[in-house]
């Protein structure tokens, strides 16, 4: 693989205590790099006293690299009975966000790294995404139905506004007349306003701007490197504007932290002009959980039982059931009251309970569609 560039990231530096961890390490979601699940050796890095505090400043100021991804198909598909789309396009493998509770964290073991600091400064990119998508849609037997994208990692992080990956992607499709539907946190994708109003007039598309909090100072320190929550809102307005379907996921629900917010948060959503709201209730699979923990230890100490306790109410006494079709359901009184809530607001603030339908007809390669061609 080969590796594009390297971007400092400027944060503090920290010395490991004895568990390996970092304290409050600036702009990084994960305190520690702990190895993946998949690898025989554990390691950890741990200050035993020998090394002085020069020698561990270039183990803490962690820069963020980028490597190609020679993936020969761009398009994912999926069976599962808990999500609502069959095939989806991830131009990027882990995410500079850096979110604590992502859920896509445990993916970087499949490429022997951690799912702490490697998920958030070791990132892939598909270069030839926009090629590999072409020939895919052109292919006989390719059936036309939604392309989903941010469902792993954000398509609109922030190494997207030099790779531009994601609006080549958009251009393809475009190009198709194919739908595509798009979750992100990322004021990015405001720099796309051009090809999403386009595609939104023929019913081509719908955004999801993912919204966890109101609280500056918790949105920075659960999701360090994405777009504050009023930058959020300002792009649902600008989405709305343009004439692009926008809604908002309330993702994830925190019970403890960040629950109390769920009536503001779409509240402030249906004011910015949202008119679909959904919510996930906290998912931590693999080592998530342990990610979490550690999170809330440094940033949360006085909650973090009770957080974990409420949450494993939910999962049947376990934070993360991985069964199909249980993992995205939860259970128990706290779930109940948390659905109460939302379906009471949502008929409160005049939300809509149908989701946008995308058009599928209209699905034609460009080139046989092509009025210049038509002589031959």
């Amino acid at each position: 693989m080969n590796k594009l560039a390297i971007f400092n990231d400027n944060q503090q530096e920290n010395i490991p205590d004895k568990h390996g961890l970092v304290q409050n390490l600036k702009c990084r979601g994960s305190s520690y790099n702990r190895t993946g699940r998949y690898e025989e050796k554990i390691r950890n890095c741990t200050d035993d006293g020998w090394l002085g505090h020069k020698e561990f400043k270039s183990q803490t100021n962690i820069k963020t690299t980028l490597t190609k991804d020679k993936s020969k198909t761009i398009i994912v598909y999926n069976t599962s009975p808990d999500i609502s789309f069959d095939r989806s396009i991830n131009p990027y493998r882990g995410c500079e966000h850096g979110c604590i509770y992502c859920f896509a964290r445990p993916t970087h073991a499949f490429l022997g790294l951690s799912s702490g600091l490697d998920f958030e400064t070791q990132l892939f990119y598909k270069p030839k995404a926009a090629k590999l998508l072409k020939k895919e849609l052109t292919e006989t037997s390719y059936t036309c139905r939604t392309i989903s994208m941010g469902t792993n990692t954000d398509p609109y992080q922030p190494v997207e506004k030099q790779l531009r990956l994601t609006r080549s992607i958009l251009e393809v499709l475009y190009d198709f007349k194919h739908p595509v539907s798009i979750v992100t946190k990322s004021s990015l994708i405001t720099r796309d306003l051009d090809i999403l109003r386009k595609m939104a007039e023929k019913r081509l598309v719908k955004v999801c701007l993912s919204i966890t909090t109101l609280s500056h100072s918790l949105a920075n320190k659960l999701e360090p490197r994405a777009p504050t929550p009023m930058k959020r809102l300002a792009t649902i307005k600008a989405l709305v504007d343009a004439g692009i379907p926008c809604s908002t996921m309330i993702a994830p629900v925190i019970p403890a932290l960040n629950d109390h917010e769920l009536d503001n948060i779409m509240e402030a959503s249906r004011n910015a002009g949202a008119k679909m709201v959904s919510y996930i209730l906290l998912r931590l699979p693999h080592e998530v959980a342990d990610h979490f923990r550690e999170w809330l230890k440094i940033h949360e100490p006085n909650r973090a039982d009770r957080v974990m306790n409420i949450l494993a109410g939910t999962r049947g006494g376990t934070a993360y059931q991985s069964a199909f079709g249980e993992r995205m359901t939860e259970t128990g009184k706290y779930a109940t009251i948390i659905q109460n809530r939302f379906n009471l607001a949502s008929k409160k603030f005049r939300f809509n309970c149908a989701d946008e339908v995308l058009d599928t007809s209209q699905f034609a390669d460009p080139i046989y569609n092509d009025e210049q061609l038509s002589f031959f």
